[in-house]
């Protein structure tokens, strides 16, 4: 047996590949992948993929069909890479919008279907705003799975597996940076880092309640916050760390392992006592807001992209 580190945690934890990096993908064999508008920007850009961009914009009704265009057919090439999930995101303009991200949601699904991969195959990736949290569970109700992503606070995780998402993407390393730009000089190292914390307390609180919403840890800034979480569901990581996890030898233990569900659920939050748990956390009020904004911002440069292949 391999005593890499990246080869134990695939005994303890679904790994999946946070990017649309096919030679990625193929190296590290993971079970998921995950995207979003920066990585798929990323894999856009890429020299070989020029020819059929240009070719895609030039057929697209318009601007969104010509994005959902390109995110479905790297998200097709990944899912015959991978045994598991991919994850296409919505539009991040859609954020605030319930009808418009079902609508969005439906016509991935759809499109994919066109291409051969089934619904079961995908998780449509919303962010965790109200909004998209009602998304989410009409969604579900109807058979397409989601991803409830740019997750900050305890409030989101709990909404989100009240309405019976399937998965939920807690930001460890967005956390980690908000906390350093409040204390640079405090020691978050280990558990003691702010994402690592946030990422155990919804693991414990979803697994002692009988949730069966899964928890994957997303957006990590080193190994050590991974190996932190070895036993999470689901960790979805980077090749960068995923090469310095497959090249680095030792022994890994286990963090976090399944409780059997103990007490009862707790009521639902309302749509008033989210958003007011929301407007006490700051960290999670303000890294939504940013990730959203950023998001939008690699939308916005593919966009552009597109433009001037169809204008070309």
């Amino acid at each position: 047996m391999a005593d890499d580190l990246l080869s134990q945690l695939k005994t303890m934890t679904t790994v999946v590949a946070d990017t649309g990096d096919l030679e990625a993908i193929r190296r590290f064999q993971p079970t998921d992948a995950t995207t979003n508008p920066s990585l798929i920007l990323q894999a856009a850009q890429h020299e070989g993929r020029r020819a059929r961009l240009a070719e895609i914009a030039r057929h697209a009704t318009d601007v969104d069909d010509a994005l959902d265009s390109v995110a479905v057919e790297i998200g097709s090439e990944i899912s015959a890479l991978v045994p598991g999930y991919v994850s296409t995101e919505v539009s991040a303009r859609l954020s605030f919008d319930t009808d418009a991200t079902l609508a969005r949601a439906r016509a991935l699904i759809e499109r994919y279907g066109r291409h051969g991969v089934g619904p079961e195959r995908i998780l449509i990736k919303v962010a965790a705003t109200w909004e998209g949290i009602r998304a989410a569970r009409i969604l579900e109700r109807e058979g397409i799975h989601t991803n409830l992503t740019l997750l900050f606070s305890f409030a989101q995780a709990q909404v989100c597996a009240d309405a019976g998402v399937t998965l939920v993407s807690p930001f460890v390393g967005r956390i980690l940076d908000w906390h350093k730009a409040q204390d640079p000089e405090a020691d978050f190292e280990g558990d003691r880092d702010p994402g690592v914390q946030s990422v155990k307390r919804i693991y414990e609180h979803f697994k002692g309640h009988g949730y069966e919403t899964v928890v994957m840890g997303a957006s990590f800034r080193n190994s050590g916050e991974i190996l932190a979480l070895s036993g999470c569901d689901r960790l979805t990581i980077s090749p960068a760390l995923l090469e310095e996890l497959a090249g680095t030898s030792g022994t890994l233990t286990r963090r976090l392992t399944p409780l059997d569900a103990e007490t009862h659920a707790p009521e639902p939050l309302d749509e008033a006592e989210f958003r007011w748990a929301m407007n006490e956390d700051a960290m999670a009020t303000e890294k939504l807001a940013e990730g959203i904004r950023k998001f939008m911002a690699d939308q916005r440069k593919l966009e552009a992209l597109l433009a001037e292949l169809r204008q070309g």
